[in-house]
């Protein structure tokens, strides 16, 4: 129950509304249903259509990752990181590259780092792709879909070509990446952001302008800064609250700093601020900036090695590392402790979807139901980094 809800033994004040506990109705969403984009479960307490109370149930899909990382060497954790948050995989694998790069402090060679930040944009414009995609499903636009899904295809046949897997792609390594990229591949990359963009244009004013998606998503769901910051919420989410906070300028890493891009951030134009409708714009506005990125990566990336110099046998010197860097779903934070063997001695990860679904609680009282699955679209989880 939301703190500004009043319980009693035999009812609850709901705003101005008294609510009988009696003629409140339980109803489980999930973790089968559509609307919670993977597996989980909420529970939604309702007087009617109108949402009382949520409360999320999660582990459906436990992986175990943080113990089996503790029985890999550290180039063996490199595949489970991909299964995290499978739709942004290029991103997890450079964050806990950055980590061990730290510790053990390899030099990553230009080109690769050029090569990072252009598969981590394109990764990001994906993951944005399918959340404006699969959104537009939840609140019932259905072409939208299939445009996004045409575009991020573009971008997983390149991934594919360079990594030779279509979605898990163990390419960004300790010290560099797995393989170059070629002229010809560089050239397509130019030509799918130049034609994405004016695509891009078009299907935001196709969904974002329209009325009836503004209906469904303007003063739906909002989270004002404080709640925001108060529940450690990140990425798109504390940005859609109107806070200007992006790893990727405010705690540079990589070569980021040498970029020219802006962090986009909710201004309840639609509605008020940090509503459903400013975490959707500013997904749309990143893509935008991504293909910033892109562009200048693509003039600056230069000939040279993709691999630093890396031991065979990788030993970890001793000591304790926390290392975040900034996801499409927000901030993904490893912390890493060794004890100087070939394995991690723990290895924990912090995940921006699992903060972000703590926050379902605030944003569902009073809501009606259709309205709740506008929601949890907007936060835009993947159970796999919930639950790791």
């Amino acid at each position: 129950m939301s703190s500004h809800n009043e319980n009693t033994e035999d009812k609850i004040i709901l705003g101005d509304q008294e609510v009988l506990k009696s003629d409140l109705l339980t109803l489980n969403m999930g973790p089968q249903h559509p609307a919670t984009h993977g597996v989980l479960r909420v529970e939604i307490k309702t007087d009617s259509e109108i949402v009382v109370d949520a409360i999320p149930h999660l582990g459906y899909l436990h992986r175990c990752f943080e113990k089996h990382a503790e029985n890999l060497d550290y180039r063996g954790v490199i595949p489970f990181v991909d299964r995290m948050d499978y739709l942004a995989a290029m991103n997890m694998e450079w964050g806990y590259a950055l980590t061990i790069e730290k510790m053990l402090g390899t030099e990553v060679p230009k080109r690769a780092e050029y090569i990072r930040v252009l598969v981590a944009e394109l990764q990001r414009i994906a993951s944005h792709l399918v959340f404006f995609g699969t959104y537009g499903i939840d609140l019932g636009a259905f072409t939208v879909f299939l445009y996004c899904f045409e575009d991020r295809e573009e971008i997983l046949r390149l991934f594919e070509e360079l990594s030779g897997a279509r979605m898990l792609y163990n390419y960004i390594w300790i010290g560099g990446v797995w393989n170059d990229i070629t002229d010809d591949q560089l050239a397509r990359i130019t030509k799918f952001v130049d034609r994405f963009e004016v695509e891009l244009a078009k299907y935001h004013s196709l969904v974002g302008e329209n009325k009836i998606f503004i209906g469904r998503t303007a003063n739906v769901g909002v989270v004002t800064a404080e709640q925001a910051l108060d529940y450690g919420a990140t990425g798109p989410v504390l940005r859609g609250s109107g806070v200007k906070w992006d790893l990727r300028k405010n705690r540079t890493y990589g070569i980021y700093d040498k970029f020219d891009f802006d962090v986009a951030v909710g201004k309840g134009e639609k509605g008020t601020v940090g509503d459903c409708w400013d975490r959707y714009h500013v997904r749309i506005q990143e893509m935008f900036q991504s293909i910033k990125i892109i562009r200048q990566a693509l003039d600056g990336i230069e000939e040279g090695p993709v691999m630093g110099k890396v031991p065979k046998i990788i030993k970890v010197p001793a000591g304790e590392i926390y290392m975040r860097t900034e996801c499409p779903r927000g901030e993904l934070g490893y912390h890493l402790i060794s004890d100087g063997g070939k394995t991690p001695y723990r290895l924990k990860v912090k995940s921006s979807c699992f903060t972000h679904v703590s926050m379902l609680p605030i944003m569902a009282p009073g809501q009606m139901v259709a309205d709740f699955v506008a929601s949890i679209g907007s936060i835009d989880i993947v159970l796999g980094e919930v639950d790791r």
